[in-house]
């Protein structure tokens, strides 16, 4: 049976979303590819757009399907031995209270640091 590879795309430019990669990398069981969103050419069709990109967490399955937010984030730990801590996100009683938290951080990072690169006025 063939290892499945993910691609995890990453900000390269957040020093706790780097932090989190340093860790990731170091405890994954080579079967995860890590892609600074930073390095990729913006445009590429075959890629969301670098805002969304860097809105939320993107993984791309080893069959061309995207995984976003929290689900990416359980999914990339799943290729550690630690997976097993983040399942427990998914669970329909947990979900919906974790992604809300996951969402307003995500949100409240893609403002403070890029909403003025992309146009979008702070408040």
């Amino acid at each position: 049976m063939n290892p499945t590879f993910d691609t995890l795309f990453y900000d390269g430019r957040c020093p706790l979303c780097t932090k989190e990669i340093r860790t990731l990398r170091r405890l994954q069981r080579g079967q995860l590819i890590f892609a600074n969103i930073h390095e990729q050419p913006e445009g590429n069709r075959n890629l969301p757009s670098h805002e969304n990109l860097l809105r939320r967490l993107h993984l791309m399955t080893s069959n061309g399907e995207w995984v976003t937010g929290l689900h990416a984030n359980v999914r990339a730990w799943g290729h550690t031995g630690f997976g097993w801590l983040f399942k427990p996100l998914l669970w329909p009683v947990i979900y919906p209270i974790a992604r809300r938290v996951y969402e307003r951080w995500a949100d409240w990072r893609y403002e403070r640091k890029y909403a003025c690169a992309f146009g979008v006025e702070k408040t």
